[in-house]
C-alpha cells in the first residue's frame, strides 16, 4: 500500500497520506514528533473501520437518527453492515460509507501537495447508500507549518449532491500531560443531544473560551461556525491550530478520557452540516454545474 509523505519546504513538519485507504491522513510530524493520534492504526482503520489520524467522514459526519433518510426528493434505506455502511453502539448509521475505502486515484503528486478524486458514482455500492452521482476530490499540501486540506463535490448527474460530511482529526500533544493542555474555542451556538448523540433541538450560545482540559470529557456539537474560526490546543510549549477557513460551518469536539497518558486526544471536527441534517435538513449542495468546494487546515 502507497504511503504519500508531504514535505514542508521551510520546517521540518512531514505529512503522510494513504491514498489506497480511504485518502486518510495518517502521520503528521514536527521534527519527528508525532501530532496525530494513532489509537489502533492503520490496520484497524482498513479491517474494522477503527478511526484514527484525519479521516474523510462521507457523506455524512457523525451519526443519523435512523436507518433512512429523504433528500432532494429520494428516499434511502441503510443496513449496517452492507455497501459501506457502520453502526454505533445504538445500531444508527455513523462517519459514512468511505472508511478505508480503496477505489481513490491520483491525479496529482509533489514534494508537498497531493490529489486524489473518488469517483462516486461509478460504485454502485457507494450509490445504494448515497444516490447522488459526483466525484469527490481531495487535495492535501503542506506549506508553512499548515496542512491544509481543500475539498471539491462535483455533481455528475442530474441531482444536487447534499454535503453533510466531515474530516476527524486526531490531535495529540505528547510532551504535555493531557489535564494541563489548553483548549480554545471561538464563539459558537451550542446543541444539546440526547443520550444517542443527536440533536435534541435546544441550543445555547457559547462565547469564546479558553480553558484547561484537566479531568473533562467533550464530546460535544455546534453549529453558527463563522468562517475563519480557530479552534486550539496548547500545552509543552506547543500549539495546534484547526482553522475552519471554508464551508464548515458545524463542527463536533470529541475528547474522551484518556485510559493511558500517551492515548489523550482531542478532536476539532470540521462538518459541513450539523449531526443528523441528512434526515433533518439544514444542509448545503453541490449543484449540477456549480462545484462545492470547502477548506480547513491544521496549523502546528
Amino acid at each position: 500500500m502507497h504511503v504519500v509523505t508531504l514535505h514542508d519546504p521551510s520546517s521540518p513538519v512531514v505529512a503522510q497520506f494513504v491514498p489506497e485507504a480511504g485518502m486518510i491522513g495518517t502521520s503528521l510530524r514536527d521534527a519527528g514528533v508525532e501530532l496525530l493520534g494513532q489509537r489502533r492504526g492503520l490496520d484497524a482503520y482498513i479491517s474494522d473501520g477503527k478511526t484514527m489520524g484525519i479521516p474523510i467522514l462521507y457523506p455524512w459526519a457523525n451519526r443519523l437518527g435512523e436507518n433512512t433518510y429523504t433528500a432532494q426528493d429520494v428516499t434511502v434505506t441503510l443496513t449496517p453492515g452492507e455497501n459501506g455502511v457502520r453502526a454505533d453502539p445504538n445500531g444508527l448509521p455513523i462517519h459514512g460509507v468511505l472508511a478505508a475505502y480503496p477505489g481513490w486515484r491520483v491525479t496529482a503528486e509533489t514534494a508537498n501537495e497531493l490529489t486524489a478524486e473518488l469517483d462516486f458514482g461509478a460504485d454502485p455500492r457507494l450509490l445504494a447508500s448515497f444516490p447522488y452521482p459526483h466525484v469527490l476530490t481531495v487535495t492535501a499540501r503542506l506549506a508553512d507549518r499548515a496542512l491544509t486540506v481543500r475539498t471539491t463535490v462535483t455533481a455528475t448527474g442530474d441531482r444536487a449532491v447534499p454535503l453533510c460530511f466531515g474530516f476527524h482529526p486526531y490531535l495529540q500533544l505528547p510532551e504535555a500531560p493531557r489535564a494541563e493542555w489548553i483548549i480554545e474555542t471561538p464563539p459558537l451556538r451550542h446543541l444539546s443531544l440526547d443520550g444517542k448523540g443527536l440533536p435534541t433541538g435546544d441550543s445555547q450560545p457559547q462565547p469564546a473560551r479558553e480553558e484547561a482540559l484537566g479531568d473533562n470529557a467533550f464530546d460535544d456539537a455546534y453549529d453558527q461556525v463563522a468562517e475563519g474560526a480557530v479552534f486550539a490546543v496548547s500545552g509543552g510549549g506547543r500549539r495546534i491550530e484547526v482553522h475552519f477557513e471554508r464551508g464548515y460551518p458545524a463542527a463536533q469536539i470529541f475528547a474522551p478520557p484518556a485510559d493511558e497518558p500517551a492515548k489523550a486526544i482531542v478532536c476539532f471536527e470540521p462538518m459541513t452540516a450539523p449531526t443528523d441534517a441528512l434526515r433533518r435538513g439544514g444542509y448545503r449542495c453541490a449543484a449540477p454545474g456549480e462545484p462545492a468546494a470547502t477548506q480547513f487546515s491544521i496549523r502546528v
